[in-house]
């Protein structure tokens, strides 16, 4: 029975305690900062929205394999072979570079293609880009130079490239030539014309 008596002090004492507490019109308690109103119909159309379709045309499956030491030479029709020579003395004043270390192939193919594209919005005509050799993998694979092989013959504003000379980073770069941009066109053709 001193159980039930504890009990009831207890009670008293905790009826007494809470005497004259009046309840809280509004029961919600919140007790971090409020925001402003989460519209989530905006939300909710954004995630309904089909994801924009990948211009980027490289592709990342099947690619020939070349060796680390391989140099890596091309040249489109009409490149003229002073041109190419040039290109690939590194003779050419390197306008912009990228650097493709330690990035996978996903990576590596969004930014060469807009590499490019920056490239061509920017009147650049030669561009190194740095790949790697590739020796120092585990089977020593020079996948980025063997994709960056493909790619850059894919790409239509690629007029040429070849391995850089070794004080640029001999087989690990590449140098790469661009196509004139139309406006750069009509500089060099308004230039010849005032002789």
């Amino acid at each position: 029975m001193g159980l039930l008596v504890e009990d009831d002090d207890d009670f008293s004492l905790f009826s007494q305690e809470v005497e004259g507490i009046k309840r809280l019109k509004n029961s919600a308690i919140y007790l971090g900062k409020r925001g402003a109103k989460v519209d989530y119909s905006v939300r909710q159309e954004a995630a309904t929205v089909a994801p924009e379709k990948d211009v980027n045309h490289l592709s990342a499956d099947y690619v020939e394999r070349v060796a680390a030491l391989d140099i890596l030479q091309y040249k489109k029709d009409g490149v003229q072979d002073g041109v190419f020579k040039r290109l690939r003395q590194g003779k050419y004043g390197i306008e912009s570079r990228l650097d493709l270390h330690r990035r996978t192939v996903e990576q590596s193919r969004q930014q060469v293609y807009q590499f490019v594209q920056d490239c061509m919005k920017n009147d650049i005509r030669v561009a190194i880009i740095v790949h790697g050799r590739g020796d120092r993998t585990p089977d020593s694979e020079a996948t980025l130079k063997s994709y960056l092989n493909k790619w850059l013959r894919e790409l239509d504003d690629v007029m040429a490239f070849h391995s850089a000379q070794k004080y640029h980073g001999g087989a690990g770069a590449v140098y790469v030539l661009f196509k004139k941009s139309e406006r750069a066109r009509q500089e060099n053709w308004e230039k010849h014309q005032k002789r």
